[in-house]
Order: structure tokens, then C-alpha cells, then sequence
């Protein structure tokens, strides 16, 4: 277990967990206790009045689950803003590339950052690598994402639960602290 060391002004970054992800079009998905992981995780961080950031993607692509008007655009149940908590809306991987969230970070003294969400190796690996270049203390959900199955550039289909392994080894100590959701729970006051 790493030590988790939240300070009071850290923020929960919640990115892509939309309806999108759960098209039959993406594969097949590891992480079955992603949403039961956020769920927990929302609950208890709303406790504490700290910072929630929940990130969208807007995709322009025309054939994407995440395209803006459509049911795939909306936010998962277990995920769900309530009522003045930020949505970041994207168009790229980065929830950094095109978006305010850097400036409305920093203008909140916010230095620490625990991200989950989806997709492991894409949205999220781009977000937290972001993140930890802009000097950002990151600890990522090894629990609290998921990827799905990927073919590599020889054909070869790599089980999502390789994937996502892959990628936490990839960001972990350079970009982030990979830890479990049990950790960052832990790490929260136990009363607001």
C-alpha cells in the first residue's frame, strides 16, 4: 500500500464515465467494479466538500458512442454532476487540450489531483501524463478505470486486463501514484 496524502484542496478528476462506453461497438471492457469503485469513491469525496471535476467528451467524430446528442453522451447513473459541480467538456483525449480546466486548477490552489475513469490507455493515460508534466501530484484508480481489448499493429488482440495493466506500469512514478480505490477512501476524513 503507498502512503495517500490528500491535502485539503485536492480534486477528484472523473473522466469520460459516460453512457458511451458501454456500446457493444468498444469490445469487450475489464474493470467489471468500476462504477460500484466511483460510486463509492463520489460518495464519500462529496462528504468532504472538496473539488469535483467530472470530464465529457464531445466527440466530433460522426460515428462515435460519445457524439453530442445522443444517449451516449450522457453521464453513467453512478456518475452522475449534481447541481454546481464542474463538467469539463472535451474534444480530445486531454482534459487538459482545449479546455479551462488547467487555469480553473490552478486559480483553486489545486496541486493534487486522484483520476479515474475511462478509457485506461487513452483518455485517462493522456489526461494523467498531462497532468503530471504540468506539476500536478497525481494519484490514478488503478480500480477506478477500465479499458477494453486492443489489436496491435500486427493483429494481435491483447486482453483489455493486459492493456490496462500495461498502461497503469506505464504512467505509474513518473505521472502518477497508482493506488486502489480502498487507499484514496482511506486517505479522506472520516467526517466533513
Amino acid at each position: 500500500m503507498t502512503d495517500v496524502v490528500l491535502p485539503d484542496n485536492a480534486a477528484l478528476l472523473l473522466i469520460d464515465l459516460q453512457r458511451g462506453i458501454d456500446d457493444a461497438s468498444w469490445g469487450r471492457r475489464n474493470n467489471p467494479e468500476l462504477e460500484a469503485n466511483i460510486a463509492r469513491l463520489l460518495a464519500a469525496w462529496r462528504k468532504t466538500a472538496r473539488m469535483l471535476f467530472h470530464v465529457r467528451h464531445d466527440s466530433t467524430e460522426p460515428q462515435s458512442t460519445y457524439r453530442p446528442g445522443q444517449p451516449g453522451n450522457d453521464f453513467k447513473p453512478e456518475a452522475q454532476p449534481r447541481r454546481g459541480e464542474m463538467v469539463i467538456a472535451k474534444q480530445t483525449n486531454s482534459a487538459f487540450v482545449g479546455t479551462d480546466l488547467d487555469p480553473l486548477l490552478r486559480g483553486a490552489g489545486i496541486d493534487t489531483l486522484v483520476i479515474g475513469g475511462v478509457i485506461t490507455n487513452n483518455s485517462v493515460e493522456a489526461t494523467v501524463r498531462m497532468a503530471g508534466n504540468l506539476g500536478y501530484t497525481v494519484y490514478l484508480l488503478a480500480d477506478g478505470c477500465a479499458t477494453v481489448d486492443k489489436k496491435d499493429l500486427n493483429g494481435r488482440l491483447w486482453p483489455a486486463e493486459d492493456v490496462h495493466a500495461l498502461s497503469l506500469a506505464n504512467m505509474d512514478g513518473e505521472y502518477a501514484t497508482v493506488v486502489a480505490t480502498a487507499e484514496i477512501l482511506q486517505a479522506l476524513p472520516t467526517t466533513a
